[in-house]
C-alpha cells in the first residue's frame, strides 16, 4: 500500500507517494498561482484523485491521505486557519475532502508544527525519541512539542506557538502582532533587529545599507556576520540569547530528549547551535539541560511533509498495539 501526503504552504503545494516504510515513489511541488479560499481545497482535491490513479498505476494502491497545514487544525471538526492562505479563518477542510476525494480512503490533518515534529521522529533525527522538539524558525517561529509519543495539542489545538514566549521586559506594543521571540528572533525578527540597531548611528560602515540597499533578507545578515559585519554581529548575537533563552524555557517545561532546529533560518544559523546551548545552560534547569541534545532537521524542508505522510501509519500503529 501507499500513503499520499501533501505539504501545503502560503504560496505552494508540496506533494508524495510515499510506501508504509517511507520510500518515496513519486514527488512534485506545484504553485498555488494565488488561489485563495475553496480554491485552494479544490486543488488539493484534484491533485488527491491525479495521485489515486497515479499509486494505482505504481502497483502500490493508496490507502490514505495526509496532509500538513501552515496554522491551527481543529481536530474536532475538521476545520483549519491557515493566515497565509486568504479565506482559509475557518476553513472546513477535512469536510471538503470527504465530499470531493473519489476513493474512500483514510484523511488526516495536521499542523506544520505537529508534522514536521512526526516527520522527524519517523525518519529524521527524531527516530527512537519519545520526547522531542522540533524548533521552527523561519518568517514566524512554532514548535512541534511531543510528549511520551503524543503531541501536544492543548484545549484549543494551539499548542506550540512560541513565538509568543515572553523573553524580555519591558512590553512593548511591537510585540502584540506576533510575539515577543518572533519578533527578535524569527527570520523577520532578524531583519527588524537590523533595522532598528542600525538608526542609533553606530553602525556606518554596515555592508547591509550599502548602496542604498532598501531590502535584505535574515540570509543577507548571516552572509554580512561571516564578512565581520559589526551590526550582522550584534543582531545576530541578539538572536542567539533569544534562541538560547526559549531553549531553556522548553528544556526546563518539557525535559525532551532532543531539540531539532528547522525552518529557513536553521539553514545559516545551524553554525550557531553550540552558541544557544551554552546561552541555555545559564537559564534552563541544570539537570535536564544536560539531558538534551540540540540537532538540526535531518528532513529540512520536507520535515512537514514527511510527517504528513506517518500521520496515519502512526494512528495504525498505535491501534495495532492496543489490540
Amino acid at each position: 500500500m501507499s500513503v499520499i501526503a501533501f505539504d501545503l504552504g502560503g504560496t505552494k503545494l508540496a506533494s508524495a507517494l510515499f510506501t508504509d516504510g517511507g520510500e518515496i515513489l513519486f514527488s512534485e511541488t506545484m504553485p498555488l498561482d494565488k488561489r485563495k479560499g475553496k480554491d485552494v481545497g479544490h486543488f488539493i482535491i484534484q491533485y488527491t484523485n491525479l495521485l489515486l490513479k497515479k499509486a494505482v498505476a505504481e502497483g502500490s494502491p493508496a490507502t490514505s491521505l495526509g496532509i500538513c497545514v501552515p496554522g491551527i487544525v481543529y481536530a474536532k471538526s475538521g476545520k483549519v486557519w491557515a493566515p497565509n492562505i486568504p479565506g482559509w479563518d475557518d476553513y472546513p477542510l477535512l469536510h471538503e475532502l470527504q465530499e470531493g476525494v473519489k476513493d474512500d480512503i483514510k484523511i488526516k490533518i495536521d499542523s506544520d508544527r505537529a508534522c514536521s515534529i512526526l516527520g522527524e521522529v519517523w525518519k529524521g533525527n527524531g527516530r527512537g525519541c519519545s520526547d522531542a522538539i522540533f524548533l521552527a524558525v523561519g518568517t514566524g517561529i512554532g514548535a512541534g512539542i511531543l510528549a511520551n509519543n503524543q503531541v501536544l495539542r492543548g484545549v484549543g489545538d494551539v499548542a506550540g506557538a512560541i513565538g509568543w514566549l515572553g523573553l524580555s521586559q519591558p512590553f512593548q506594543e511591537k510585540f502584540i502582532p506576533c510575539g515577543c521571540f518572533e519578533y527578535n528572533a524569527s527570520g523577520e525578527g532578524i531583519i527588524k533587529v537590523a533595522r532598528e540597531m542600525a538608526k542609533n548611528g553606530m553602525y556606518p560602515d554596515t555592508i547591509l545599507f550599502q548602496e542604498e540597499k532598501n531590502s535584505f533578507s535574515a540570509k543577507d545578515v548571516f552572509a554580512a556576520y561571516d564578512k565581520g559585519d559589526a551590526l550582522a554581529i550584534a543582531v545576530v548575537k541578539n538572536a542567539i540569547q533569544y534562541w538560547g533563552l526559549a531553549v531553556a524555557n522548553l528544556v526546563s517545561l518539557f525535559n525532551p530528549e532532543k531539540i531539532l532546529f528547522g525552518g529557513g533560518v536553521f539553514g545559516p544559523a545551524i553554525p550557531f547551535l553550540v552558541d544557544i546551548y551554552n546561552e541555555a545552560k545559564k537559564w534552563s534547569q541544570p539537570v535536564s539541560i544536560r539531558q538534551v541534545q540540540l540537532q538540526p532537521s535531518a528532513l529540512r524542508s520536507e520535515a512537514g511533509l514527511y510527517g504528513a505522510a506517518y500521520l496515519t501509519l502512526k494512528e495504525e500503529s498505535e491501534h495495532k498495539a492496543d489490540v
